[in-house]
């Protein structure tokens, strides 16, 4: 990417799309614009964060969970069938993803929901280290469903991120406070459930 485009202000270019991504149609692009964003190895947070404060938490967890699942099963596709070698070379810098490909080959569906529950290993990066494993694509479809807690984590995160300038109104008594404190809650509650997955994961892959 060029200095130039660098410089540019994200802003400049993302308002004048927020109208066309809040419509139903961009909600429906949103979902392989995320797939593509997962393919390229790219960090999902910012991109789940942006479906929150978009979509909602509800409706961004499921359109960031269809469009993840999707660009998670053709990484799985290209590292087992196209980009093999390539592959190797680029977990080569991480060998505990290599150990876990090892490990999956052997455990299957248990081990893919355990290390899809813990926060410690880059989702992007996993999907290759299971294309390189001899797991089956029906479990490895099948352990996508443990990627739910982180998804509806961040999207929660976005939207709370997204209503934070509205944060003086509750402090003045002008918004529903108890709004805010049921989101809050169940952010605090989505983070102990991850603690708690992600404790578990580390004990079984230990």
């Amino acid at each position: 990417m060029s200095p130039a485009l660098l410089a540019v202000d994200p802003s400049t270019w993302l308002e004048p799309l927020l109208p066309a991504l809040r419509s139903p149609a961009g909600a429906v692009a949103f979902v392989p614009l995320y797939a593509l964003w997962v393919t390229l190895l790219l960090p999902g947070v910012w991109a789940s964060m942006l479906a929150g404060a978009l979509y909602g938490t509800v409706w961004a967890s499921v359109i960031v969970f269809l469009g993840a699942a999707l660009g998670a099963i053709v990484t799985f596709l290209l590292g087992r069938h196209w980009l093999r070698g390539w592959s190797r070379r680029r977990l080569g810098a991480f060998p505990k993803l290599l150990a876990i490909e090892r490990a999956v080959s052997h455990e299957g569906l248990k081990l893919v929901l355990l290390t899809r529950l813990s926060p410690a290993f880059p989702f992007s990066l996993l999907n290759l280290a299971y294309g390189l494993s001899e797991v089956s694509l029906r479990d490895y479809t099948i352990g996508l469903i443990a990627i739910l807690p982180g998804t509806v984590l961040f999207c929660a995160l976005g939207e709370l991120a997204g209503d934070v300038a509205r944060f003086g109104e509750v402090l003045h008594g002008d918004a529903d406070a108890g709004t805010w404190a049921l989101r809050i809650l169940g952010l605090v509650a989505t983070v102990g459930s991850i603690w708690v997955a992600g404790r578990a994961a580390r004990r079984a892959l230990g």
